[in-house]
C-alpha cells in the first residue's frame, strides 16, 4: 500500500469508531435483510440439524401455542394450553409463550421458528455462531416479561435461557483480574428467576440481593434493565450490585465483564438494555446484610368529594415528603379516578410498631375529618425478613399473600404474589411511565404537583412507585446507580409514576381473542387514550421527566433520551464496539435505529 493511502485509511480510523449506527449498513459483514422462512437464504434441513447436534439434541421447533384450539375448543389439548395460562411459572416454562400476550395496535406474542434450549454457555454460543452465519433474527428470552415484546418474534431463532438457572454463594467474591478486597456475592445463571435468587441469599443464605418485585422477571433481563425491588430506596438498583457477568458477543466469543476486563461491555449491560451487546449467561451480584424485619401497610380511602379527594392527595404528598421520604419506606399509593387511594406500601428495618406510629399522625388527620372513610382497613404487617419470600411460611401465617405453583414436580419455593399472579398473559391497553423529580415534593413545588396528579386522576389511575425513584436513597447507593447505564434522571426523582392499563389474556389463536374483536380493539383505544391523557397533565410538572425503559409506552418518539439521558451516545459506542454489524436487534434498543420495526431490515 503506498504511504499516502496507509494515512488515508488510518486517518479513518477515530471517524469510524464515531459513525451513527444507521450508517453501518455499508461495513464489511454488515447484513442487509435477514432471512425468514420460505427466502432461499433459510438454513437447510441439514443445517438446522447439524445447529441440533451441536446443543446436543436440544433445538426445537416451535408452534402456534393455540394451534389445537382452531379445530376444536373441546380437543384436550386446547384445554392444556388454556390452563397454562392460570399459572404464571406454566407460562415461563413454555418456550413459545411469553408473559405479557400483547399490546394493542402494537404487537401479539408469536412464537419464534426454533429455539435452542440452553443449558450451557457452550449452547449460547453455537446458536449467536448460526443465526450470525444464517443472517437470521435472534431473540433472548430467560423470564419472558417484557412489556415491549422483545421476548419473542416470529420467523427468528430463540436463545432460551430458562434452564441456566443455578445459584452460588460467596463469602469471598472477587472479580477476575480484581484486586479489590472480597465481598460476599450470589452467581446466577441468566435464566434463573428472582424466587430462585431470594430463596438462595435470603431464605437459605441470610443476606439481601438486590432484584425484582416480581418472583417470576428474569434475573438477567431485570439487572440490564436497571432493576427495581419492593426495597430498593435502601439498596439501589439491580444493576448497581453487578459484579461480573459472563457474556457471549456477537462474534461467538465468550466474554468476561467487570470493572476491569471489557469495562465498557459491563457498563452497557448495568441498565443499558437487555439483548443489545450480548447475551448473558451468568451474573454475580453483590449481597448485603439483611434487617430484621421487612413489612408492608396497606389501606384504602374514600373521599366525598372532588375538593375533598384533592385536599386528600396533597396532605398525602406533604406526609410521605416529610415522613416517609427516606430508605425505610417503598412501593406506592394509587390515586384513582373514584377518588379514592390505596396505599400498598412496605418497609425495611423497623418493627410493625415502628410502622404503625410513623403513620399515626396521618390517620389521625383522617379520623378526624368526616369527609373521608375507609374502604379497607388500616393495616401493618412486620415479619422476618428472611422469610419475606419463603413460601411454606406464609402458607403457615400468612396464607393469600403469596401464590404457590402446585403444579407436580414445581420447586417447593417457587411461589408469586397475588397481585402479580392476576396479571398472568395480560393484554395491555396503553402503558407510560415518567421519573418523577424530587423537587416537587419541596414546599414550593407540592402544589403543583398536587394539581397534576388530581388532573390526572379524571382520566385514568396513577400509581407513583417510591421504589422506583433513587431520590431519598443512601449516598453509596446514589453514587453505585450513577456508574450504571440508566437515565440520570432516576438519581433525583423521587418515584416512578406509572399510568397503565390493560386486560386479560389475548395470546393469537385463544378463543376468547376471536369474540368481539373489534369491539375489544374500540374500548381498548379509549383507555389508552385516556391513558395519555392522564400522563399529559402529569408531564405539565414534568415536562423533561425520563421513563424507565422496563415499564414505558411503545409508541414513545424520543426514546432514547427517555430511557438513557445523557448515557445514550456512551452505549452506542459499546454497541458498535462489540456488536458494529447489529447482530443483536431490540425494538428502541441500543442501536435499533439502524434496523425496521421488526428487525429484519437495515435501513439505508
Amino acid at each position: 500500500m503506498k504511504r499516502r493511502s496507509l494515512l488515508q485509511a488510518a486517518a479513518a480510523l477515530p471517524a469510524l469508531a464515531l459513525t451513527p449506527l444507521s450508517a453501518l449498513s455499508a461495513a464489511a459483514g454488515a447484513v442487509a435483510r435477514r432471512v425468514r422462512p420460505g427466502d432461499a437464504g433459510w438454513p437447510s434441513a441439514a443445517a438446522w440439524q447439524q445447529l441440533q447436534q451441536r446443543v446436543e439434541g436440544r433445538l426445537l421447533k416451535l408452534d402456534a401455542p393455540f394451534a389445537a384450539c382452531a379445530a376444536s375448543v373441546d380437543a384436550p389439548a386446547c384445554g392444556a394450553a388454556l390452563a397454562t395460562l392460570k399459572n404464571t411459572f406454566a407460562i415461563g416454562d413454555q418456550p413459545a409463550l411469553t408473559q405479557t400476550s400483547g399490546w394493542l395496535d402494537a404487537w401479539s406474542s408469536q412464537p419464534s421458528a426454533y429455539a435452542v434450549v440452553a443449558r450451557t454457555t457452550a449452547d449460547v454460543v453455537a446458536a449467536v455462531n448460526f443465526a450470525r452465519d444464517h443472517h437470521l433474527r435472534l431473540v433472548v428470552k430467560g423470564g419472558g416479561h417484557s412489556y415491549q415484546g422483545t421476548s419473542d418474534a416470529a420467523d427468528s431463532l430463540l436463545v432460551w435461557t430458562r434452564q441456566m438457572n443455578d445459584a452460588t454463594l460467596h463469602d469471598a467474591f472477587v472479580a477476575q483480574g480484581s484486586s479489590a478486597a472480597p465481598q460476599p456475592a450470589v452467581t446466577l445463571g441468566a435464566g434463573a428467576m428472582w424466587i430462585d435468587a431470594y430463596d438462595a441469599v435470603t431464605t437459605r443464605g441470610g443476606r439481601y440481593v438486590q432484584g425484582g418485585g416480581c418472583t417470576t422477571v428474569g434475573v438477567a433481563g431485570l439487572v440490564q434493565s436497571g432493576g427495581f425491588s419492593n426495597f430498593s430506596k435502601a439498596y439501589g438498583t439491580a444493576a448497581a450490585g453487578l459484579l461480573e457477568a459472563e457474556v457471549v458477543t456477537a462474534d461467538g466469543q465468550v466474554r468476561i465483564a467487570n470493572a476491569g476486563s471489557n469495562p465498557e461491555l459491563f457498563w452497557a449491560l448495568k441498565g443499558g438494555g437487555g439483548g443489545s451487546v450480548g447475551v448473558v449467561t451468568r451474573l454475580t451480584l453483590r449481597t448485603r446484610e439483611l434487617p430484621e424485619h421487612f413489612g408492608a401497610v396497606f389501606f384504602s380511602i374514600k373521599a366525598a368529594s372532588d375538593q375533598a379527594y384533592r385536599a386528600l392527595i396533597a396532605q398525602m404528598m406533604a406526609f410521605y415528603a416529610s415522613t416517609l421520604f427516606k430508605p425505610q419506606w417503598g412501593e406506592q399509593i394509587g390515586f384513582n379516578t373514584d377518588n379514592t387511594m390505596d396505599v400498598s406500601m412496605v418497609f425495611q428495618g423497623l418493627n410493625q410498631q415502628q410502622a404503625e406510629a410513623a403513620w399515626a399522625p396521618f390517620l389521625a388527620w383522617l379520623r378526624e375529618r368526616p369527609e373521608y372513610a375507609f374502604d379497607k382497613p388500616f393495616r401493618a404487617l412486620a415479619l422476618p425478613a428472611r422469610q419475606f419470600w419463603n413460601v411454606a411460611f406464609f402458607k403457615q401465617h400468612a396464607p393469600g399473600f403469596m401464590v404457590a405453583d402446585e403444579r407436580p414436580g414445581a420447586p417447593a419455593h417457587h411461589g408469586v404474589w397475588k397481585g402479580d399472579a392476576a396479571e398472568a398473559g395480560w393484554f395491555i391497553h396503553g402503558y407510560q411511565s415518567a421519573w418523577m423529580p424530587a423537587s416537587l415534593l419541596a414546599a414550593d413545588g407540592q402544589a403543583q404537583l398536587v394539581d397534576a396528579l388530581f388532573r390526572s386522576t379524571r382520566h385514568w389511575r396513577v400509581g407513583l412507585h417510591f421504589n422506583k425513584g433513587l431520590a431519598g436513597a443512601p449516598a453509596a447507593d446514589i453514587a453505585a446507580a450513577r456508574d450504571t447505564a440508566m437515565n440520570p434522571d432516576v438519581l433525583d426523582a423521587f418515584a416512578l409514576a406509572i399510568i397503565a392499563g390493560g386486560d386479560g389474556a389475548r395470546y393469537p389463536g385463544m378463543p376468547e381473542a376471536k369474540q368481539d374483536a373489534a369491539a375489544q380493539a374500540l374500548r381498548g383505544r379509549e383507555r389508552a387514550a385516556s391513558i395519555g391523557r392522564a400522563m399529559g397533565e402529569l408531564r405539565k410538572a414534568a415536562p423533561k421527566a425520563g421513563s424507565y425503559v422496563s415499564e414505558s409506552d411503545y409508541f414513545i418518539k424520543d426514546w432514547q433520551r427517555a430511557f438513557w439521558g445523557t448515557n445514550y451516545e456512551r452505549l452506542a459506542r459499546a454497541k458498535r464496539q462489540y456488536d458494529p454489524h447489529g447482530l443483536f436487534f431490540v425494538r428502541h434498543g441500543v442501536g435499533s435505529e439502524a434496523w425496521s420495526e421488526d428487525g429484519f431490515t437495515r435501513k439505508g
